[in-house]
């Protein structure tokens, strides 16, 4: 799995262009589901049909993980060839000076600041540019309305993982990683890659209308607060995934937190609960569709999260599949 993982951290993937992310998933997943689309948004939905008969009605459960990452685009391009950027998603201007960015095409850039080549106050967003070493317009091969994404190298350290892109890559391999290894099921399984919920979870919105699930579970990563100084801890990191309670968009279902907790509990998987007191995730546009839907998130403790290098733990994430498959392996009880 540690292999899947840096595949997809690999891959250029900015909100609303996440083609390269979807074509690996596609191939990743083609001989483990029974049908694949794109809709007109970009998401890629697969179906895992019921292998089992069940009495009653079928339970249509969307596994939701998003495909596209943070980054910048180009706004403006001076004549000494230095690029300035909007953001796109939740960037942290004090976290990227001197980081690596990457453009579609390739090319390579470096972060930086306007005045003294030591910052020593808070940067100021509007005062940040990108430098790929050109020394005139001419000679750029990036233009306005080009994105580019923050790039560190992913490294595998035994039970922890560094890469720029866990949010949300990390949810993208536990989801393939489980549609693998879940051979039997009586519930009807739609597993969505979402696009651009980095800019508003829009499609898990256009998704979840589509696709009419009785359940949704997002698979995404939260803040892990296990950090020097850090007051209030919501998680930490080889504790096991966390069950989301609440975040500032969403409530949780208590029906569908109660049986993730009691699989847990069943199978001794580690597990901790999770409140989050910023962001949320794909569950939330989900459970607002149409006539409502019963939500859960799992997510995936992440330390420096939005952030150019960021770190889970390998265990967390392995837990987090046998959660998964556990509790989508039997028939889902009535919540």
């Amino acid at each position: 799995m540690k292999e899947l993982i840096r595949k997809l951290c690999d891959v250029y993937g900015p909100s609303g262009q996440e083609e390269a992310v979807r074509d690996l998933i596609r191939a990743e997943i083609a001989d483990v589901v029974d049908e694949m689309r794109v809709d007109a948004l970009g998401n890629l939905i697969a179906v895992k049909r019921p292998t089992q008969g069940g009495e009653g009605k079928q339970t249509r459960v969307m596994l939701a993980a998003h495909m596209d990452e943070i980054g910048v685009m180009v706004s403006h391009v001076d004549a000494n060839g230095f690029l300035r950027v909007s953001t796109v998603g939740g960037v942290l201007a004090n976290a990227i000076l001197g980081t690596q960015a990457l453009f579609a095409d390739g090319t390579r850039g470096v972060f930086g600041s306007e005045g003294e080549m030591i910052v020593r106050d808070k940067p100021d967003l509007h005062k940040i540019f990108l430098d790929v070493g050109a020394s005139s317009k001419e000679e750029l091969s990036v233009g306005v309305g080009d994105q580019a994404v923050f790039r560190s190298e992913f490294i595998d350290q035994g039970k922890r993982l560094f890469a720029p892109n866990f949010d949300d890559r990390i949810g993208c391999a536990v989801l393939i990683q489980t549609l693998r290894e879940l051979k039997e099921t009586p519930n009807e399984i739609i597993a969505v890659f979402t696009v651009q919920e980095e800019v508003g979870l829009r499609g898990a919105a256009t998704a979840g209308f589509g696709v009419e699930p009785d359940v949704v579970i997002a698979l995404d990563v939260t803040a892990a607060g296990d950090i020097p100084e850090v007051k209030v801890s919501p998680s930490a990191l080889g504790q096991g995934p966390a069950i989301k309670v609440k975040d500032v968009r969403m409530i949780a279902h208590p029906g569908v937190r109660r049986w993730l907790v009691r699989t847990a509990e069943a199978y001794e998987i580690p597990h901790q609960l999770e409140i989050l007191e910023l962001g949320s995730t794909d569950a939330a546009a989900v459970q607002i569709s149409r006539a409502g839907v019963r939500a859960g998130t799992i997510s995936i403790p992440s330390r420096y999260v939005h952030q150019p290098s960021q770190m889970v733990d390998y265990d967390d994430v392995q837990n987090c599949v046998r959660l998964l498959v556990n509790a989508l392996g039997g028939p889902i009880q009535q919540f």
